[in-house]
């Protein structure tokens, strides 16, 4: 009996050590697969290697690129230009020394504010500037925007405040907003106080609306003497860009005696529509960027030369 009841258990604990054992088994390899699934996901994503980087970079730049060209050339065809606008060169490192064109100074006019018309530059660049503020045709805020044709505003408020947002949109899209006086009067014709006031006084406008007082300004048709710009020194001007060409919907008008391009120039026009023109602002785009396409320049942003 003791010899059965031995053999009863061994035989027992022989199937529950299989058991054991089996179990153990499982738990093992379920603790080594679970181990090996940990291991592997702790390890860090291979990286490729810098040349692989460098390349990939590289397509991935060229890939913009193209699409980048593909867009504009949809621009160009869209809005109707004759040609593709040429790409300016980069900004230059070194900004160039401005100083008043010869013919051009008032007394004491070395600490004053320079007033120019042409940029120091060898690049064949020309930089576009428009007046006043009286059409707000979203139009051009659309082909600017899609030509990346780069330009300056000099504003005058009596004008501006019809839609303070028409200009706002367009400092958005990376157009500085500069001063071109409040009532747009023949400065020349008033007091210091009073061109102070008209100078200020739009430096005021402009802050409030737009968040910077600016460091440009234009007189109204270009006139100006000594008390014009010692205020505008007192405003914070710190330049007098005026012109030396003048682009319509129909034709471009000339300062020099050859009636052309020179590399540096700065081009006026307006903010016109057909109540003034024989067309719209992008009439004028177009017929002002064939001019300048055709005689080999590209449009700059003034600020990046100033």
């Amino acid at each position: 009996m003791r010899t059965g009841l031995v053999r009863q258990k061994e035989n027992s604990s022989g199937r529950w050590g299989v058991r054991v054992r089996a179990g153990l088994a499982v738990l093992t390899a379920a603790a080594i697969a679970s181990g090996c699934a940990s291991g592997e996901s702790a390890k860090a994503p291979v990286e490729p290697a810098p040349g692989q980087q460098q390349a990939e970079r590289a397509k991935q730049a060229k890939k913009r690129a193209a699409e980048q060209r593909a867009a504009k050339v949809a621009a160009v065809k869209r809005w109707g230009l004759a040609k593709m606008p040429l790409t300016p060169p980069k900004p230059p490192a070194k900004k160039p020394s401005i100083s008043t064109r010869r013919g051009f100074e008032v007394a004491g006019h070395k600490k004053l504010p320079p007033v120019f018309t042409t940029i120091p530059t060898k690049d064949k660049v020309v930089f576009l500037t428009i007046d006043d503020g009286a059409e707000k045709d979203p139009e051009l805020l659309r082909m600017m925007s899609e030509l990346k044709i780069p330009y300056t505003a000099f504003l005058s408020d009596y004008l501006v405040k019809e839609d303070y947002g028409y200009f706002k949109k367009m400092q958005d899209r990376g157009v500085v907003l500069n001063n071109h006086t409040l009532n747009h009067r023949y400065l020349p014709g008033l007091s210091y106080e009073q061109q102070k006031r008209e100078i200020c006084g739009m430096q005021d406008v402009i802050e409030k609306r737009y968040g910077k007082r600016p460091e440009l300004f234009r007189p109204p048709y270009g006139n100006y003497n000594g008390d014009t710009l010692r205020a505008a020194k007192s405003c914070g001007i710190k330049a007098v860009p005026l012109w030396n060409a003048e682009a319509f919907v129909d034709r471009m008008d000339w300062r020099e005696w050859d009636r052309d391009l020179h590399p540096g120039d700065i081009i006026l026009t307006h903010f016109r529509g057909k109540e003034d023109w024989k067309g719209t602002m992008p009439d004028m785009i177009r017929q002002m960027m064939k001019t300048v396409t055709d005689k080999g320049y590209a449009v700059a942003r003034l600020e990046d030369y100033l």
